[in-house]
Formats: structure tokens, C-alpha cells, sequence
């Protein structure tokens, strides 16, 4: 099985416009020329058209010309999106000034370019912090319908093929949120069973872990665990889900069948939802270090389109990547 060959394939059944806002970087333009070759999306770069023309030409990259290219500075719809702006947010204190500025940021113009239907999904952050890709996504994109929480979920492909399903795990959430109440982890457990689905193609096994094992330890943190379990379940009432559930006892069947015998997720989870966003972060790094695993992500998990942020550290096949899967999660697979 070769996962990220088969999210290409899905993502080509029905290719999406996926704007990038970071036009001129190079990872980005060497990842958006590899996606216009490999037909993955039709593709918006953003930014100065002479500047990402020069780049594309000295670096053979001939395909950007496939490419729209839109100047934040010389956009025939600025003011048709700053109406829309301020139709959103005019209620903020948002003025015709503030908007007026804001649209010449590309972040901005790459969200409400998805907010207008002109552009389907976008993938961001290798030059921009976190914060600055999500804020303007939160404002104008927002989330879907009844989701009160974003979150990041990464697909983890194992050499290991005994964890997960032949390797494959989600883990959630790695990217957002530092401190998520009862309620949100039920929803991001939710949402990560809809990644696990629609990006990751396994059937959810979701473990809400802990330091405890169903009661092993007493404490508010392990009660949060088994209140988020009890809250996706009345959700989500056909979700498989348990917890709480220590890391060894979610995956490990022989340490499963010791501390939580009856459970019928113990030592079988392919998804692992973190009680916060430090344990989610160290682990999925951990895992793709010292594991030698391959983290696809983080995929956002929640907005009403897809917006992806990437790390500062990605390199451009990791920007392919999560284009071929903003294009999946844009189908609405």
C-alpha cells in the first residue's frame, strides 16, 4: 500500500483550484509546477507575476505558466472582495481602509478568494508562522456547520506495519489547540475519524489516551479523557471509540488484554487523540524521527474549505503532498 500514491490518484478523479499565497517561495513554486505536471489541481500562486515568471523560468519550471497568477497588488476583484470583507466583518469595527489593506496581504486574499468560490482550498506557512495562515481563515472561511473547533491531524505511515492499520495512524491534535476542554477533544476525535476515512482510507479505531488505563490513576485530567469519550459517543453515537487509554494499552494487544481486557479498542487504536497539544506535538515528532515514520500534515481539520498550513521546515514534496490532499478534502470524499 502506498498511501500518498493513492491520495494523488484520488486527488487527480477530480482536480481542485488550490491557492497558494506563498507564489514566489521556491519549495512552493518547485511543489505547484510538480502539481500542474502530475494534473494533482489547477493551481493559483499569488504574488508578483514578473517575480514568480523570472523564478519559474531560471529554475525550468515551465509549467507554472500553466498557472494563474494573481498580484495582491494589481487584482481586478480588490474591490468585490473587499465588499465581501466587510460583509463579513463590518460588525468586527472592520473599516474600507483596514480592508483595503488587509486584501494586499496574500493570507488574506488566498481566504477570501475561497470565501468568493474562486478558489476551492489552499496550502500555506512555509515562510508563514501558524497564527498568521489560521487567522485570516477563522475570520472569512470559518468552520463548518455545528464544528466549534480546528484542529491538526497528522497521517502517520509506519515501517512498522503491527500499529494502525499495515502502519497507518492518525494522531490528533498536533497543531492547534494547547489546552481543548471535554467538548472539543469529542470533536476532534469526530473530526479525525472523518480524516482517518476520507485521507487515510481506515475504518476509525479511535483511543482517547491518558496516563490512565479505565481508572488505573485518579485525577481531573483522566476524568476530562473519559468525559470527551462519553461526549463523542452521544455525537457520534456508531464512532469506535474508548479511553481513557494509556499509549501502550491503545496499541500494543498484549498490553491491552492486561489493562483494559474488555475494551474493544484497546490495543487495536489507529487513532490517538491527545489530551493536549504538547503530548500530541512531542509524540507525532518523536514517532517521525525516532520511528523513522513518515508524518503527512498537519491537516486542518474542522474549516468550511480546506486550508492546510505547513511547517517552516517542509521541503517541497511535502507541499505536493498536502496539495494532493487539500484537493481530496476539497472533493468532500
Amino acid at each position: 500500500m502506498n498511501l500518498l500514491l493513492d491520495i494523488q490518484a484520488n486527488a487527480r478523479k477530480n482536480k481542485k483550484r488550490i491557492v497558494l499565497p506563498e507564489g514566489a517561495e521556491p519549495r512552493t513554486l518547485k511543489a505547484a509546477n510538480l502539481a500542474i505536471e502530475q494534473h494533482i489541481a489547477d493551481i493559483i500562486l499569488l504574488g508578483d507575476k514578473a517575480e514568480i515568471a523570472g523564478l519559474a523560468a531560471a529554475n525550468g519550471y515551465h509549467r507554472i505558466r500553466e498557472a494563474e497568477i494573481v498580484d495582491p497588488k494589481d487584482n481586478p476583484k480588490k474591490e468585490a472582495y473587499i465588499e465581501l470583507m466587510l460583509n463579513i466583518r463590518r460588525d468586527k469595527g472592520l473599516t474600507y481602509d483596514e480592508a483595503s489593506q488587509l486584501i494586499l496581504n496574500p493570507l488574506y486574499l488566498g481566504a477570501v478568494m475561497i470565501k468568493a468560490k474562486d478558489a476551492d482550498g489552499e496550502v500555506a506557512g512555509a515562510i508563514n508562522a501558524t497564527s498568521d495562515v489560521l487567522r485570516p481563515a477563522f475570520q472569512y472561511i470559518k468552520t463548518m456547520p455545528g464544528v466549534k473547533v480546528v484542529s491538526g491531524a497528522f497521517v502517520m505511515i509506519l515501517k512498522d506495519q503491527q500499529f494502525g492499520d499495515n502502519g497507518v495512524m492518525v494522531f490528533a491534535d498536533c497543531a492547534v489547540n494547547p489546552e481543548p476542554t471535554a467538548e472539543q477533544l469529542a470533536q476532534i476525535a469526530i473530526a479525525s475519524a472523518h480524516t482517518a476515512r476520507t485521507i487515510a482510507k481506515i475504518e476509525p479505531r479511535i483511543a482517547m489516551l491518558s496516563f490512565s488505563t479505565k481508572g488505573s490513576a485518579t485525577h481531573p485530567a483522566a476524568d476530562k479523557a473519559i468525559e470527551a469519550v462519553r461526549l463523542a459517543r452521544q455525537m457520534a453515537p456508531d464512532l469506535q471509540i474508548d479511553g481513557e487509554l494509556q499509549a501502550d494499552a491503545a496499541i500494543v494487544p498484549a498490553v491491552a488484554a492486561q489493562k483494559a481486557p474488555q475494551s474493544a479498542i484497546a490495543g487495536k487504536a489507529n487513532v490517538l487523540v491527545f489530551p493536549d497539544l504538547s503530548s500530541g506535538n512531542i509524540a507525532y515528532k518523536l514517532v517521525q524521527r525516532m520511528a523513522h515514520a513518515e508524518a503527512i500534515g498537519p491537516i486542518l481539520q474542522g474549516m468550511a474549505a480546506p486550508v492546510n498550513d505547513l511547517s517552516r521546515g517542509c521541503s517541497a514534496d511535502d507541499i505536493f503532498n498536502l496539495i494532493a490532499i487539500t484537493v481530496c478534502q476539497a472533493q468532500g470524499v
